[in-house]
C-alpha cells in the first residue's frame, strides 16, 4: 500500500481493509514504532475541525514524525492558487497531503497532481478514514464485522456512504432507513451491493426507523444537517423529524446493541443525552479510534512496505 492515495473505501480490497483495521488493533494495543521519523504530512483544511485536525497531528507525532496545518485561508485552494498547483507544491516538501474538502473534485485534483499519497479526510461525497474508525470500534465491541447487523438511522451523507462501502466488505448486514429524497446514492448502492455479495453480507434500505433497527447489533446516526447545509437547515429538520433515536429506538435493537454517533452531535435533533450519554452508547471509543486507525492508514502509505 506504499504510495498509494485513500481517497475512497472503494479503493481498498477487502484484504486491504483487513490489514488497515488489524494494524490499527495492533497499534492500539502495543503502541507506536517511530517509523515516520523525519517525515511531514500537509494538513489541508477547507473545513474546520476537532477530531480529524487534532487526531492526524497527535498520529503523526507518535509515528516520529511531524504535520504542518494549513487551512482555507493560508492555502485558498482553487481561489488564490489552483488545486494542481497546490498539489505539485506540497510534493515537494511533504511526504503526505490529508485533505478535508468541501468537494470530492478538490481531493480528486490533490491526487492527480500531486506525487506524494492524499488522504481523504472528509469531503461532500465520502469520509473513509471515519468509517475505518467505525470498524475498528465495532470489532472491538462485537468481536468482529462478518455478520453483525448494522442500522444506519438518517442522511444517506457522505458517513453513511463510507461506512456502507467498508460494512458490506467486511460481510456486514446494514439497514439503511432514510426519508424519501435522503437515500444513497444510486451508485454508492451498486458498489455496495457487490460487496456483500462478495463477502456474505447484506445491503437494505428502507423508510422506517423503526423497521430498521429490529435486531440490530449497531445503532449509528449522523446529523441532520452538515457543514455547508447550513441554508437547507429548516428543511431537513422537517424531514428528518421522525428520524430520532431514543431510547424507545434503541429498545428496539437488540438487548447488547450499541449507539454510534461520527460526532459531532446536535444533540435534541438525530439523538438525545439519555442515549449518547446512555449505558449502550461507545461514540467516545469511536472518537478515540480515529486515532489508531489514522496511524495504521499513515504508516502503511508513507513507511516501508509492511505487507
Amino acid at each position: 500500500m506504499r504510495g498509494r492515495d485513500l481517497i475512497s473505501i472503494a479503493d481498498l480490497t477487502a484484504h486491504e481493509l483487513e490489514v488497515i483495521l488489524s494494524m490499527a488493533a495492533r497499534l492500539k494495543r502495543d503502541g507506536c514504532p517511530p517509523a515516520l521519523a523525519g517525515k511531514t504530512i500537509a494538513l489541508v483544511f477547507e473545513k474546520p475541525s476537532l477530531r480529524t485536525r487534532v487526531s492526524f497531528d497527535v498520529a503523526m507525532q507518535q509515528l516520529g514524525g511531524h504535520s504542518v496545518y494549513l487551512s482555507q485561508s493560508e492555502v485558498g485552494l482553487g481561489q488564490r492558487e489552483p488545486v494542481a498547483d497546490v498539489a505539485r507544491v506540497l510534493s515537494r516538501y511533504v511526504e503526505g497531503i490529508v485533505a478535508r474538502t468541501y468537494a470530492q473534485d478538490t481531493i480528486t485534483q490533490l491526487a492527480e497532481f500531486a506525487d506524494v499519497p492524499v488522504i481523504n479526510a472528509l469531503s461532500d461525497v465520502e469520509h473513509p478514514c471515519q468509517a475505518l474508525a467505525d470498524l475498528l470500534t465495532i470489532r472491538e465491541v462485537k468481536g468482529g464485522v462478518d455478520g453483525v447487523r448494522i442500522a444506519f438511522i438518517g442522511d444517506g451523507n457522505n458517513v453513511a456512504i463510507s461506512l456502507v462501502q467498508a460494512s458490506t466488505m467486511a460481510g456486514a448486514h446494514v439497514t439503511i432507513a432514510s426519508p424519501p429524497g435522503y437515500r444513497l446514492p444510486e451508485n454508492v448502492l451498486l458498489d455496495a451491493e457487490a460487496n456483500a455479495h462478495a463477502s456474505g453480507g447484506s445491503l437494505r434500505l428502507i423508510e422506517s426507523p423503526e423497521e430498521a433497527v429490529v435486531d440490530a447489533d449497531v445503532v449509528y446516526t449522523d446529523v441532520w444537517t452538515s457543514m455547508g447545509q447550513e441554508d437547507a437547515y429548516e428543511r431537513r429538520l422537517s424531514a428528518f423529524s421522525a428520524y430520532q433515536v431514543t431510547p424507545e429506538l434503541m429498545s428496539r435493537a437488540r438487548p447488547d446493541a450499541v449507539f454510534m454517533h461520527d460526532l459531532p452531535a446536535h444533540r435534541g435533533e438525530e439523538t438525545v443525552d439519555a442515549v449518547i450519554e446512555g449505558p449502550q452508547s461507545v461514540v467516545f471509543d469511536q472518537a478515540e479510534n480515529r486515532l489508531h486507525a489514522q496511524r495504521a492508514v499513515l504508516l502503511l502509505l508513507l513507511g516501508e512496505e509492511l505487507e
